[in-house]
């Protein structure tokens, strides 16, 4: 399963400490995102697209947790599955 990313500052909910159970969840376009706190949600809410445009080129590493653009981490195949890892 993919660590879930706030669509509204790009940070990783795992690596902040919050569960996909503990997060908000809002639907737009028949889509459901995952926010770490009331404000994104209301931030997102107010101009979705642009939000989604510059978070949506980002991953979590799997090991550190740290979120990257997917172009500046290397993919690892395991068990027939790609994980993106850092450099």
């Amino acid at each position: 399963m993919q660590t879930p990313i706030c669509p509204a500052c790009g940070c990783s909910l795992v690596r902040l400490g919050i569960a996909q159970d503990k997060a908000i969840a809002h639907h737009y376009q028949k889509k459901r995102y995952w926010f770490c706190c009331k404000g994104c949600l209301e931030l997102f809410e107010k101009d979705p697209e642009p939000l989604l445009i510059e978070t949506s080129a980002l991953t979590v590493c799997p090991v550190c947790l740290a979120e990257k653009p997917v172009s500046a981490t290397v993919k690892q195949v395991i068990n027939g599955r790609s994980y993106p890892f850092c450099r």
